[in-house]
């Protein structure tokens, strides 16, 4: 195995991020450093179960643990209170207790989903996430968000929960498909646009796949710091919805056919758009985001009309009352958080969609 990068999270629960190649066959020896040989219920959906459930299952039981396995449909559409229940009632049935642990292998679905169970389970039991897409290893896999969808919109039902351990195997990253690699390129961008041009420049320049380990742990670091400072949402780490407030109105919209890394590059550009409008961002800035989503493949436009948007808009968690909360870049590498008006947010999204 080599070089394994370390970077420690300290907040509710104090926990290690690591990041590096071989992980996954060092899962058991890892868990035993930090939690005793007990059951660990395996948790991942059925794109993920084919390709690395066996390597993680035979390394936690030649580490002592005992394993149980629950797979579900993979996509967003399985991220439902249905398939939350269905998880509780397994981890029932297999007589699981607060002493035992679920591992999360898999993307922003499976941990999120995974995450909230373990956060109600008999009101609390442990957890590790093995994030194996990008967008996992740069952002959904740090800082203890957990959440499902309901019919109304994204996220609506959730829990601040953090895992004990993660373990990001950048060889899991090797087989992912260029679309699905680049959903976390806009996570990475987004990254940028917030505090550190180096990360965006290099990102923008298509070089995400070839240090791919030195980009999560910049990611990983910056998410980390603003965690540490706001680790229930309330004042700095609203930053980290830059592109989301439209994003998850898009995702809504297209009844997530549209994956959140495209919808949420659709909203970085768009509201790149309206900080240039509102005299927020320095010229150009909107054309800056939309040359660096596009080399790396990335849509930037919706064909979704003002109104449609403005449904998402209001059923998203991001609203406080009569006002909806927006992150407006300023130049890459700084950002700032505004709060707008339903009537305001509707005048916005129509001077960009019409």
């Amino acid at each position: 195995m080599d070089t394994v990068r370390k970077v420690i999270v300290s907040v509710s629960t104090k926990y290690a991020v690591l990041i590096g190649r071989g992980l996954l066959a060092q899962t058991g020896a890892e868990v035993k450093k930090r939690i005793a040989p007990c059951r660990a219920a395996v948790i991942t959906d059925s794109n993920v179960s084919k390709l690395y459930v066996k390597p993680v299952e035979n390394s936690l039981q030649k580490a002592g643990f005992t394993c149980c396995r629950f797979v579900f449909p993979a996509g967003e559409a399985s991220k439902n209170i249905r398939t939350l229940s269905d998880i509780l009632e397994f981890l029932a049935e297999q007589e699981m207790t607060r002493q035992d642990i679920i591992i999360a292998i898999g993307g922003g679905v499976v941990g999120d989903i995974a995450g909230f169970a373990a956060a109600v389970y008999q009101r609390g039991i442990r957890f590790i996430l093995l994030p194996t897409t990008f967008l996992a290893a740069v952002d959904s896999s740090i800082g203890g968000k957990t959440a499902i969808d309901l019919k109304a919109g994204k996220n609506l039902a959730g829990a601040f929960y953090q895992p004990h351990l993660v373990l990001c195997d950048t060889d899991t990253l090797e087989t992912l498909p260029p679309e699905i690699f680049a959903d976390g390129i806009a996570e990475t961008l987004k990254y940028g646009i917030l505090g550190n041009r180096e990360l965006f420049e290099k990102t923008a320049a298509g070089i995400a796949r070839k240090d791919w380990e030195n980009i999560i742990e910049a990611c990983v670091k910056m998410k980390r710091d603003i965690v540490t400072e706001d680790e229930y949402d309330i004042a700095k780490r609203q930053l980290l919805n830059l592109g989301h407030t439209f994003g998850h109105a898009i995702e809504k919209q297209s009844a997530y056919a549209i994956s959140h890394g495209k919808a949420v590059a659709i909203g970085l550009h768009l509201i790149a758009q309206a900080a240039e409008q509102r005299g927020i961002a320095e010229q150009g800035l909107a054309e800056t985001i939309r040359r660096a989503l596009s080399a790396n493949c990335l849509p930037t436009e919706t064909e979704f009309t003002t109104v449609e948007i403005m449904d998402g808009l209001l059923r998203d968690k991001k609203r406080h009352g009569s006002r909806i909360s927006f992150v407006f870049p300023e130049t890459i590498g700084s950002c700032r958080i505004a709060e707008l008006t339903v009537a305001e947010a509707a005048e916005l999204a129509e001077k960009l969609l019409g």
